[in-house]
């Protein structure tokens, strides 16, 4: 690790699938522990970790289970399927010994915190990883949406967003074998090409807020420690158009 961390606070997106491991479905216990390792190791190196969390593995709005069923409601369930991941993370995180706070962008005050920009940037200076769950809290957004907007609120320098694969490919690496994977790209040429780093309106947000996004895979070890070193890693969408 480097003297000092390139980044001094960064917003990770985890997909809900990233909980998942091999499983077909649902949280590995497992998985998440490694995860949650990672994610210490983060914090003590003195960056300030916000994280944002899918649903996928339980439940998605857009997903086939959720065909006939109206728009909104699905998307709900989906939001409360993040807080479900959300709660499997912090338990991990602090039997890891970090510090952790869940905040809700829908209210279940009984189970987390709701979110307040002002206390979300106070846990971090705090030292405290933060879980944004529920997304942005409305219906017809992504998580991905949401985690352009909560880098953006507490002044994030960079979105890491975790995935399958090891950064950005001009097509499916899991389809072509001749898949070229960008070391760097702009926002202009990933809405152009339609590239599905992250939803439209996600990266629209980010190229009008000058948010860098670092896409990597999740399932390297030591990926995110590499990141916070200044080593290539992944896909570094900036920029430049």
């Amino acid at each position: 690790m480097a003297a000092k961390p390139v980044y001094r606070r960064v917003l990770l997106k985890l997909s809900g699938e990233a909980l998942m491991g091999t499983d077909a479905y649902g949280i590995n216990r497992d998985v998440v522990i490694r995860i949650a390792a990672e994610l210490k190791s983060v914090v003590e190196a003195g960056v300030q970790l916000g994280i944002v969390i899918g649903g996928g593995n339980i439940f998605r709005g857009m997903a086939p289970s959720a065909q006939g069923m109206d728009r909104a409601n699905a998307d709900y369930m989906g939001m409360l399927a993040t807080v479900m991941n959300a709660l499997a993370l912090q338990d991990a995180l602090e039997k890891a010994g970090l510090p952790v706070r869940v905040l809700s962008a829908l209210r279940i005050e009984q189970v987390v915190e709701p979110y307040v920009r002002r206390r979300a940037i106070r846990h971090l200076e705090r030292g405290r990883a933060v879980i944004f769950a529920a997304g942005t809290g409305n219906p017809f957004f992504t998580t991905d949406t949401a985690a352009s907007l909560r880098a953006v609120e507490i002044g994030a320098d960079v979105v890491l967003k975790a995935t399958q694969v090891d950064g950005v490919y001009d097509k499916d690496p899991k389809k072509h074998a001749d898949a070229r994977r960008y070391d760097v790209i702009t926002y202009g040429e990933v809405l152009a090409k339609r590239l599905g780093v992250m939803d439209m309106t996600a990266i629209a947000l980010c190229r009008e807020q000058g948010m860098p996004v670092q896409v990597f895979s999740i399932h390297k070890p030591g990926s995110l420690m590499r990141i916070l070193d200044g080593a290539a890693e992944g896909t570094l969408v900036r920029a430049g158009d």
